[in-house]
This record gives structure tokens, sequence and C-alpha cells, in this order.
């Protein structure tokens, strides 16, 4: 949160969170993209335990972005 002397310009805090979600979104849009091409190629046909394994693996992904600080 911002003081009404600071800038969100200034404050580092909302640079990491503009930064990540920009990250975020073009990594969300690869992943997309990607799935799309396989859909397209193979069909979708993404099982449950394809699923299962993706939802590990972004929660694996998460955890390690967290202990980084």
């Amino acid at each position: 949160m911002t003081t009404p002397n600071s800038t969100p310009e200034s404050n580092p805090k909302s640079k990491i969170l503009l930064v990540g979600a920009l990250i975020g979104a073009l990594t969300g849009l690869g992943a997309a993209y990607l799935l799309l091409q396989r859909a397209e190629d193979e069909g979708l046909n993404l099982s449950a335990g394809e699923g299962v394994k993706l939802g590990v693996t972004v929660f694996s992904f998460l955890r390690q972005i967290t202990q980084l600080g």
C-alpha cells in the first residue's frame, strides 16, 4: 500500500507485484498456447493423472519460488 506522499513507481513492492503479474501472464499465455497446439495436433486428451501431475508441478514450482527469499 502506498502512502499519500509516495508514488507507485517509487514503491518497490508495487514494482515487484507488477513484474510478477507480467511474468505470470506471459507464462500462462505460453502454457495455453502449448496446450492449444497439443489439442490441435492430437486432440485434448488430458487425463486425471496428467491433471494431478500438472497441479503438483505447479504447487512445487510456487513452493520453490517462496523459498528463494
